[in-house]
């Protein structure tokens, strides 16, 4: 969990959601796949850009 490896404390999932709660962040679950979706840029993306991303 993201949370966990960037801050070393470990939170139930309640307590995380109250938390994040209380700092105004909700929980943004998409309707439906935007139509300009492409996979092959998503894969690209996960591949190359989300590592730098997570390390910081």
């Amino acid at each position: 969990m993201l949370v966990v490896r960037r801050s070393h404390v470990r939170f139930s999932q309640p307590q995380l959601s109250r938390i994040l709660h209380q700092m105004a962040f909700s929980v943004q679950v998409p309707v439906h796949r935007a139509a300009e979706h492409d996979d092959e840029k998503v894969e690209v993306w996960r591949r190359e850009t989300w590592p730098d991303v997570e390390r910081r």
